[in-house]
């Protein structure tokens, strides 16, 4: 029998209303005589109501509490959802992380999947049950309640998807598919008809917020097809694999944006490696993720070093730093009115010019650089964030992204 997993975010399940449209089409999927295993994000806004709540006790909650008290935002979703399949009268159960048998490290609030014991589901689905997962959350070998991080419930159904031998992992969303770019910023914006697993997770780093990075990385990885489309329509939405059809001739795919930003400056600290080894391998240990890095040699031996790191681990970032001996004398300026706009696709490999392209249409904008990074398949300029829409639409109408995919 064919099994598909299918995952649902927060504003597929939003109310009550959403929760028995998301049932009705669990129960169709069954009537065609698949299959199913459900993933569910919390309700709405619930992540950001129950934060909330925790920073109303202390502004920085103990993060193995934050993840028991995050955790049950998904539950709540997932014993609602069953409730609404068994109205429809079809069997199902629900299951937490740790009960579908999803383990982690033990890295609490960014933790990652070790290992998936499928037995639990696997007897279920030989009952005839829709199995309905709480996304986002595992458990670690100390037993404790670990969650995965934004956009988490994307990874447990990729990975719940290799691990049982899906067909296909649909995620479901409250957009069509991916596009061009974010219609918000640019409305010229195109839905992609199909994007392969390198493109789309350059995206998805780079602040397309339709998939977790590291979901991508697990469907490539183990080669598990990816049908982003919505919930809310049956239209078809963009598919994620490998080797897209796309010609290999366009330029760009897609052009992203990410204000979640923060510019960390140290200034005159010494040219020295082993401070770039202290400052990153700190900070690496505290798992605060740094993106783009340069370091401008100056006169006196010394070094004005900047990196990038996300807008909420700037205090622990400046924190890790003050504690670090070569760099107690730097001079340390951070700036959080910034953002990332980046482009992103395959034929950059082979095409030269492309950045030149991007710096020259920003320039005609008006739009200052402050840093750049580039890869094989990306460039990514960091902008005043104030001037993001400009910046994307700007790109979009220099590399002719509205010639792209579907109109839909």
């Amino acid at each position: 029998m064919d099994l598909i997993v299918q995952k649902f975010g927060g504003t597929s399940v939003a109310d009550t209303t959403c929760i028995q449209r998301v049932a009705g089409r669990i129960v169709r999927e069954t009537q065609r005589g698949r299959s199913v295993v459900v993933v569910v994000s919390a309700q709405g806004h619930t992540t950001d109501q129950l934060l909330q709540k925790a920073r109303e006790i202390t502004p920085r909650p103990p993060q193995r509490e934050l993840d028991m008290l995050l955790a049950t935002g998904e539950q709540m979703s997932v014993s609602l959802l069953a409730m609404a399949v068994d109205a429809l009268g079809v069997p199902v159960i629900s299951l937490t992380g740790a009960q579908g048998g999803i383990f982690t490290d033990e890295h609490h609030t960014k933790a990652k999947i070790k290992a998936i014991r499928t037995e639990r589901i696997a007897q279920e689905l030989r009952n005839g049950r829709v199995v309905i997962v709480a996304g986002f959350q595992g458990v670690s070998s100390e037993q404790d309640i670990t969650t995965l991080g934004r956009g988490g419930s994307d990874t447990t159904a990729v990975a719940l998807a290799a691990s049982l031998g899906a067909s296909v992992c649909e995620i479901y969303t409250d957009v069509e598919g991916v596009y061009t770019a974010d219609p918000r910023l640019e409305p010229r914006a195109r839905k992609l008809l199909e994007v392969g697993y390198g493109e789309m997770l350059e995206m998805a780093s780079l602040g397309a917020l339709v998939l977790q990075p590291r979901a991508v990385e697990v469907a490539a990885a183990y080669g598990v097809p990816i049908h982003v489309r919505s919930s809310f329509s049956e239209a078809e939405g963009t598919w994620v694999k490998e080797d897209a059809s796309m010609e290999k001739e366009i330029l760009v795919t897609g052009v992203t944006a990410d204000r979640d930003c923060a510019k960390i400056v140290l200034v005159d600290v010494p040219d020295d490696t082993s401070v770039l080894h202290q400052v990153f391998s700190r900070l690496a240990s505290v798992g605060v993720n740094v993106d783009m890095i340069v370091q401008t040699s100056k006169q006196q031996h010394t070094t004005d070093l900047t990196f990038t790191v996300t807008e909420d681990e700037v205090e622990q970032a400046l924190d890790v730093i003050k504690d670090i001996p070569s760099a107690e004398d730097a001079a340390i300026v951070y700036d959080i009115d910034v953002a990332k706009v980046s482009i992103v696709g395959a034929g950059m490999m082979s095409n030269p010019g492309v950045a030149a392209s991007m710096f020259g249409c920003l320039n005609e904008a008006n739009i200052p650089i402050q840093l750049v990074s580039t890869s094989e398949i990306k460039v990514s300029c960091l902008i005043p964030r104030n001037r993001v829409r400009d910046a994307v639409q700007a790109c979009h109408r220099q590399f002719q992204l509205d010639q792209l995919g579907t109109s839909e």
